[in-house]
């Protein structure tokens, strides 16, 4: 039994142009929400806009948006409310990762990363907390299983979704008490088009790859509990588990084996 009632809800969901945000965005849409998808390429947001209201009859509204930038999130809320949209639900998945030495990486590169994967989010969540407190909906933020631990090749990637995972864990307790559902989730490796963007296919990190339909359905499901935890783990949980018990200087060694790049192997 579903504990929120989509219905009632409009979602944002960013990232929403592929892989984990258009999943996300197909779930929620069958249990009856209405949506707001972002991302920046706008032929494939109208693409699964078409598909969702088809199939759902939802209601979906498209943005063509580079989230990158240091306002987006107020940017976006004045954006929708001045259209008459005022969402109930945030989605925040935009982001990306880069995969080699830390000493090859562009700068600029890195810059960009932080900002979507940390800046933006955070600027996102600050502008709808409020009103999300009020509309008995979620907060859902993606983090990664490399969240957990620090992991070479990977090395800001890895840390800006640490933060992702310790600020939405601490949004879950500040919003105990309210109707609002916050989680963050922490996939492992995936069967999306992220290895493509960081360069590398290599990289299971010990774990077969989930299905993005998978991990949103493990998402939802842990909120549709009654006492849902501010975290979970959607694949390559034993590996998360084993690495809080073993020492940290191991940890990192064998995150490293397990993460490098066929160059450097």
């Amino acid at each position: 039994m579903n504990r929120i009632d989509y219905t009632t809800q409009t979602t944002i969901v960013t990232g929403a142009s592929s892989g984990l945000g258009a999943e996300f965005a197909r779930q929620l849409a069958s249990r009856g929400s209405d949506l707001v998808l972002v991302a920046r390429r706008a032929d494939r947001l109208e693409a699964l806009a078409q598909e969702l209201t088809l199939a759902h009859q939802v209601k979906v509204t498209v943005i063509a948006r580079d989230l990158g930038r240091p306002d987006a999130g107020r940017t976006l809320r004045a954006e929708l409310e001045g259209r008459g949209i005022h969402a109930t639900s945030l989605v925040n998945n935009a982001g990306f990762g880069t995969h080699d030495e830390f000493g090859d990486e562009d700068p600029e590169r890195l810059q960009s990363m932080i900002a979507l994967n940390v800046s933006s989010l955070v600027d996102l969540s600050r502008a709808y907390f409020e009103p999300l407190k009020t509309g008995h909906g979620v907060l859902i933020n993606v983090a990664s299983f490399l969240g957990l631990q620090p992991t070479p090749y990977l090395s800001v990637y890895g840390a800006t979704k640490a933060f992702v995972l310790s600020f939405t864990e601490s949004l879950w307790a500040e919003a105990r008490g309210s109707e609002l559902g916050v989680l963050a989730v922490c996939p492992g490796a995936m069967q999306t088009e992220f290895f493509d963007a960081a360069g590398s296919q290599s990289a299971d990190y010990g774990a077969a790859r989930a299905t993005p339909q998978h991990v949103v359905r493990m998402a939802l499901a842990t909120l549709d509990r009654r006492f849902a935890p501010p975290s979970v783990v959607t694949n390559g949980r034993l590996l998360a588990i084993a690495t809080k018990f073993l020492p940290r200087r191991m940890v990192v060694q064998a995150m490293g084996r397990m993460a490098r790049p066929a160059a450097h192997v």
